[in-house]
């Protein structure tokens, strides 16, 4: 997704997120997805506190760079599991743990030689035992297809909505 607004200078990578409501996305199929998700999540526990951040697994925030440990911390994701790292001007990450995995959430503008700015979104996850193998082999076809295109382009719409109302 390119954004292609003012020049030399990215829209807040942030700005939008503590307004926002990002678990299911516009698409009622993605609404539908992820209260599957949520269900089966909820009957085989693999959401249950026991499994979080700080607790199954240590939160990266204890292993960040120098310069990230003193930034603002970011959102209280109130509706979802991730717990914010950090956040920049132009930069933001968010972790979540379950049984199943422990993964990062990571979106941040990048400048390309024309002066104009390009969202790039990585999410990483490194699954937990056998189980979190089998689960995220499971999703790999709804988040590639479904889940992942439905939340860039809500945030694409999102940020050109914000560079809309900010302009002269």
């Amino acid at each position: 997704m390119a954004y292609a607004g003012r020049a030399g200078r990215p829209p807040p990578a942030g700005g939008d997120l503590r307004r926002r409501n990002h678990g299911g996305g516009d698409s009622p199929i993605v609404r539908l997805v992820w209260s599957v998700r949520w269900g089966l999540g909820k009957l085989l526990h693999w959401d249950d506190p026991q499994n979080g951040v700080g607790i199954r697994v240590p939160s990266l925030r204890a292993r960040l760079p120098a310069d990230l440990v003193d930034a603002p911390i970011g959102p209280d994701f109130a509706r979802l599991p991730f717990t914010s790292l950090y956040l920049l001007s132009d930069e933001f990450a968010a972790e979540l743990a379950n049984s199943t995995c422990h993964g990062v959430l990571h979106m941040g503008w990048v400048q390309t030689e024309s002066g104009c700015y390009t969202a790039q979104l990585a999410i990483l996850s490194k699954p937990n035992g056998t189980k979190g193998r089998l689960y995220m082999a499971g999703i790999r076809p709804f988040r590639h297809s479904l889940i992942y295109p439905a939340l860039l382009r809500k945030i694409e719409r999102s940020w050109a909505a914000l560079d809309e109302s900010v302009q002269p």
